[in-house]
C-alpha cells in the first residue's frame, strides 16, 4: 500500500518529498462569490449558503443558549470526563506560554515598557466533515482564554441529524468552556461571515466582526482565510494532517504502521511518511500497514490516503539524512522512535510538534498531552508555529522620555531626521527645547 521509496546513495531535494497536491488558488474563484454573497447579504446570505452546501438551513444562526445548555446535560459522562482532562492539561501547559512584560531604560529618564494586549474579538472555526472535532474547541478556546481575549465567537456547520445545529458533542465543549457565542454556520461562508459581521433583514448587527479567525478546515476554509487575511488576522492556512515518522532498526513496526494508520484516517489527502535507515524496517511496517488498513474502520479513507503521492517509505543511509529531510520537509507532526531520541530530536528545527519515543503517540497530541494540535502543515513549520497564547496577543511598547532622556539624543534625532529628508521630525524634538 505504502511507497518504499529508497534513497541511499542519492540526497533527497526538498521538491521530491512527497506532498499533497493541494493548492488553495484552485478554489479561489469557488470561494470569492460566496464572500461577496456573505459581505453584501449578511445573515441571511450565510443561512442560505448552508442550505445550498450543508443541505440544510439553520433554525437561526446563533445557536441558542439553551440549545447549549442541553447538549452539555446529554453529554456522555465519559466524553465529559475526557474533555475536561484535555482542557485542564492544556491550560496548564498554554498558562507557561503566558509572555512576561519588561520594563527598559535605554538611558537617564527614559523608559520603554513592553507588554502584551490581548486581541479584542477573535473567531474560532470548528470543522465538521468526516469527523466530529470537540477537541479543536479546546485547542482555539483555551489558548484565547488565557490570553485574556473578551470576546469569543465561535462557528461549526449546520447538521442535517441535528435539526440544522452544530453537533451536539461540539456544541458540549463550548458550553463546558463557558463559551454561548456559537453560530450553525461552516466553510467560507463562516469566515466571511466572522470577518465581516452579519446582519439581519432590519440591519441589527447578529454576528460583530472579529479581529483575528483561527482553526483548521478544509481547502474552502483556507481559501477563504487567504482571501480575507488583512481584513482580518488568521492563524495559517490549515492544510491537510501530515505525519512523518523517523525511525531505525530498534522501532516496532507495529507502533509506527499504528501511528501512520491513524493519521490517514483523518481524510484522503492526509499525508503518512516514513523515514528510515533500516531497509528490514520499511518492509516490515509495510506489511504492518496492509494488516492495519484491512482491519481498521475507515479503510478506504485510510488506503486513499496511504496510496498517494503525499505518502511513503523513504530509505536512507542514515539517521543524519534523516533529519535532513525532517528539516526540509517541515511536518505538522513529527514522530521520532530510535535508539537516540533525544539526540535526533535536538537537531529538529522545522516540525509543528515533535513526538519522542514508543508511548508518545501523535494521536496522544491530538487530545489530551496538553500541547496544541491546530499546527502548522505543507512546509508552514519552517516559519511559523503552532496555535499558542502568543497566537491571540499583540506586543505593545510604551515609550516614557522626559526632558533630560530627550536631550540626550535629540541631536541624533535632528541628524538622522535631515538624512532621511523628513526635516519636520527634527523639528518636533527642537520645539520641545525652545
Amino acid at each position: 500500500m505504502l511507497t518504499v521509496k529508497d534513497l541511499r546513495g542519492q540526497r533527497a531535494s526538498a521538491a521530491a518529498l512527497p506532498r499533497a497536491d493541494q493548492d488553495i488558488a484552485t478554489t479561489a474563484d469557488v470561494v470569492t462569490p460566496i464572500l461577496d454573497r456573505v459581505r453584501h447579504g449578511g445573515a441571511e446570505a450565510v443561512l442560505q449558503l448552508s442550505a445550498e452546501f450543508d443541505g440544510i438551513r439553520p433554525p437561526s444562526l446563533r445557536v441558542p443558549d439553551q440549545v447549549l445548555t442541553e447538549a452539555l446535560e446529554n453529554l456522555d459522562p465519559d466524553v465529559r470526563a475526557a474533555l475536561e482532562t484535555l482542557a485542564e492539561r492544556a491550560r496548564e501547559v498554554h498558562t507557561a506560554q503566558l509572555p512576561a512584560a519588561s520594563v527598559v531604560s535605554p538611558g537617564p529618564d527614559a523608559q520603554i515598557t513592553n507588554r502584551w494586549v490581548p486581541v479584542d474579538r477573535v473567531g474560532l472555526y470548528v470543522p465538521g466533515g468526516q469527523a466530529v472535532y470537540p477537541s479543536s474547541v479546546v485547542m482555539n478556546v483555551v489558548p484565547a482564554q488565557v490570553a485574556g481575549v473578551p470576546g469569543l465567537a465561535l462557528a461549526s456547520p449546520p447538521q442535517k441529524a441535528f435539526g440544522g445545529w452544530p453537533h451536539p458533542t461540539v456544541l458540549a465543549a463550548a458550553a463546558l468552556l463557558g463559551v454561548d457565542e456559537v453560530y450553525a454556520a461552516g466553510g467560507a461562508q463562516a469566515v466571511g461571515m466572522l470577518a465581516y459581521g452579519a446582519r439581519d433583514a432590519a440591519g441589527e448587527l447578529l454576528c460583530p466582526p472579529v479581529s483575528l479567525i483561527t482553526g483548521p478546515g478544509n481547502i474552502f476554509v483556507a481559501t477563504a482565510k487567504r482571501a480575507v487575511q488583512g481584513v482580518v488576522g488568521i492563524d495559517a492556512e490549515a492544510g491537510p494532517t501530515e505525519i512523518m515518522v523517523i525511525a531505525d532498526d530498534t522501532a516496532s513496526a507495529p507502533l509506527v504502521a499504528a501511528d501512520l494508520v491513524s493519521q490517514a484516517e483523518h481524510d484522503e489527502l492526509a499525508a503518512a511518511v516514513l523515514v528510515t535507515d533500516s531497509k528490514h524496517l520499511a518492509e516490515a511496517v509495510v506489511a504492518e500497514v496492509d494488516r492495519q488498513a484491512m482491519a481498521t474502520e475507515h479503510t478506504d479513507r485510510v488506503k486513499q490516503a496511504l496510496t498517494g503521492t503525499q505518502s511513503a517509505v523513504l530509505v536512507v543511509d542514515s539517521l543524519d539524512e534523516a533529519v535532513e529531510i525532517a528539516n526540509a520537509y517541515g511536518a505538522e507532526h513529527l514522530q521520532i522512535m530510535t535508539g537516540d531520541d533525544e539526540r535526533i530530536s535536538q537537531q529538529i528545527s522545522n516540525a509543528g510538534a515533535v513526538f519522542l519515543g514508543n508511548y508518545t503517540p501523535v494521536s496522544l497530541g491530538d487530545y489530551c498531552a496538553g500541547s496544541n494540535h491546530v499546527l502548522p502543515t505543507g512546509g508552514a513549520a519552517r516559519y511559523s508555529s503552532g496555535l499558542n497564547v502568543t497566537s491571540f496577543m499583540r506586543s505593545q511598547q510604551v515609550v516614557r522620555y522626559g526632558a533630560e532622556g530627550l536631550s540626550m539624543v535629540a541631536d541624533h534625532v535632528t541628524t538622522l531626521a535631515q538624512a532621511e529628508g523628513l526635516p519636520a521630525h527634527g523639528e518636533a524634538v527642537r520645539a520641545r527645547f525652545r
